[in-house]
């Protein structure tokens, strides 16, 4: 079993209130993986860096790749591969910009830089964005094609995203193309191209909202696949 998370952005209790329910969880979970957004505008970033890079005896040690915020944190810093946070500063303003500078060390930021930008497991993909890029967001309002393009771009039949926060289960079911060429001497065979049935994931979001955290829990090997929400806090507890 494998649970699937991301954007704590730098919320500890909430990534604490999900490592919890990983544990009380009757199938073990095997893998844990963070799909970005780790950090965000928030003084408690360092604190959820430092839990990410030692876990306790008996936790899973996380497996993370980048998302939206550390793309922003390699913008301020010079290191993405835009000169200027512009896409930060345009959403958030620049107050915003400032608090993520004074949130996040260039120590981390370095730290981050060594994430991977996804996973490919089976034929699965786990990502922040998509195939496109951090800031591509999936959404249940996405339309087919562009679910299948992403998928396309590198064989996979399930993709795993979580830039929209929303959980969701996108199928996308699987169909045939029949294709020939003519030309002016001859018409050549037609070649059957068949698509297998195929989905997108979005695994929810833990840190965002305050009291409440949803996470994903998936099964490779039985396809198993079940959206989780944990409140912590004032509203503590969990439920489905």
């Amino acid at each position: 079993m494998w649970a699937i998370l991301s954007g704590i952005e730098g919320n500890i209790a909430a990534y604490e209130a999900v490592l919890a329910d990983i544990k009380r969880q009757r199938v073990k979970v095997e893998a844990l993986y963070i799909l970005g957004d780790i950090v965000a505008a928030n003084q408690d970033s360092e604190q959820v860096i430092k839990r990410i890079q030692n876990p306790l005896p008996g936790e899973l040690e996380p497996q993370v790749c980048v998302g939206w915020w550390e793309e922003q944190c390699f913008a301020l810093h010079g290191l993405g591969s835009t000169a200027e946070p512009t896409e930060l500063i345009e959403r958030f303003g620049k107050e915003t910009a400032k608090l993520l500078w004074d949130s996040v060390s260039r120590e981390t930021v370095q730290w981050l830089r060594n994430c991977h930008f996804g996973f490919f497991e089976f034929d699965c993909l786990l990502i922040h964005g998509s195939t496109v890029s951090v800031s591509d967001e999936l959404t249940p309002e996405t339309l087919p094609w562009e679910m299948l393009d992403r998928l396309q771009r590198v064989q996979a039949n399930h993709l795993f995203c979580g830039r929209s926060g929303q959980v969701f289960e996108y199928q996308l079911q699987g169909g045939s193309v029949n294709s020939s060429v003519m030309t002016l001497d001859r018409q050549q065979p037609v070649q059957t191209i068949t698509a297998p049935k195929r989905r997108v994931v979005g695994v929810g979001n833990v840190g965002k909202e305050p009291g409440k955290a949803t996470y994903t829990l998936y099964s490779p090997n039985t396809d198993f696949l079940e959206f989780k929400t944990v409140f912590y806090g004032n509203k503590k507890g969990y439920g489905n």
